[in-house]
């Protein structure tokens, strides 16, 4: 791979294991199935354009700013960077590891974000996260280089 084109690296992988109430747990590295999310996701295969959730580690330093220590994992993220990817247009596709991505929207909010605090949820609203599909199957390894492309 060449980095020279890198936007940046995974930090942290998570996935919610099938079977469990959704808690995310850290993970060394995860399996993309393309069109459908990551093996063993208790929410892959649900919708393939919100398979996998994209979360800047800026949106954890934007709510420590602000008073507000979030826990890992907080934001409901499988795949943690540390680069803002919200300046990316939706369509942009990713390498990473030996997968592909395209990102296909903004990530929600979920009101559980006020157990962590009362601001959050309007704080984070534009940078809680992305949303992406897989595009070509493969493995992503914590400190992978994320790299960009267009497509055309």
């Amino acid at each position: 791979m060449d980095c020279r084109l890198e936007l940046g690296k995974v930090l942290e992988l998570y996935i919610a294991p099938v079977g469990t109430s959704g808690v995310r747990e850290s993970v060394e590295e995860v399996t993309l199935l393309a069109d459908c999310g990551i093996e063993g996701d208790k929410f892959a295969g649900k919708d393939a354009l919100r398979s996998i959730m994209i979360i800047g580690h800026n949106s954890y330093d934007l709510a420590k700013k602000q008073g507000i220590e979030l826990p890992k994992v907080a934001l409901g993220e499988n795949i943690l960077l540390d680069f803002d990817p919200h300046s990316l247009p939706f369509g942009t596709g990713f390498s990473i590891g030996s997968a592909v991505i395209e990102i296909t929207k903004g990530c929600t909010l979920c009101s559980h974000l006020t157990q962590y605090d009362n601001r959050l949820p309007k704080l984070v609203k534009n940078c809680r996260g992305i949303y992406a599909k897989v595009l070509k199957q493969g493995i992503i390894r914590k400190g992978d280089c994320v790299t960009t492309f267009n497509e055309g």
